[in-house]
């Protein structure tokens, strides 16, 4: 994209200052905004009929994050989007963000580009989830989200992981055990 389009999008959102813990988007409500981290992390996660979160998605500073579901069909969302640290965030609600898609044709490229790549790491998750081990999701975790382990607990990786804390406590020894190669 030109400068002059990136100044365009810029200038459409609003500039978001967020606390750790706060929440962006609660389970119930419609989302309505686009958000792009450029400092901070966030997470989108779900609580299930027993009371366990269930952590769908890490969004580190450089990333957007949404439900696109919710944002797209304009329905009650089921998840939760909340701040892992203190966030600097660029918001844009649907009507701004869909004047930018018409005005800037490089952005919904860049737009369907983004949303496709989504879909393909979404369904890797899911093949994950269902064909390997523990140790393995462990691994391709750790590589996709390089220096995460030092801003989040454990126990939100293990959630993510779908293993539990023990599981996840376990992989990690066995791993110190092992002789660096």
């Amino acid at each position: 994209m030109s400068e002059e389009e990136i100044a365009m999008i810029t200038a459409a959102a609003v500039e978001r200052t967020v606390s750790k813990k706060q929440i962006l988007l609660q389970a119930g409500e419609i989302c309505r905004h686009k958000i792009f981290i450029t400092r901070g992390f966030l997470r989108t996660y779900r609580i299930g009929a027993d009371g366990t979160e269930h952590i769908m998605q890490f969004s580190p500073e450089l990333n957007w994050t949404t439900d696109g579901e919710s944002y797209t069909h304009r329905t009650p969302s089921s998840y939760i989007i909340e701040a892992l640290e203190d966030s600097q965030l660029m918001i844009w609600n649907r009507d701004r963000f869909d004047t930018l898609l018409q005005t800037i044709p490089n952005l919904r490229t860049y737009s369907e580009q983004l949303i496709s790549r989504h879909l393909h790491l979404s369904r890797n998750r899911l093949y994950q989830t269902f064909s390997a081990t523990p140790a393995e999701k462990y691994e391709d975790f750790l590589q996709a989200y390089p220096g995460i382990l030092s801003r989040v607990p454990l126990r939100m990786v293990a959630s993510y992981l779908g293993v539990s804390l023990k599981t996840l406590t376990r992989i990690r020894q066995a791993q110190l055990r092992q002789p660096v190669k």
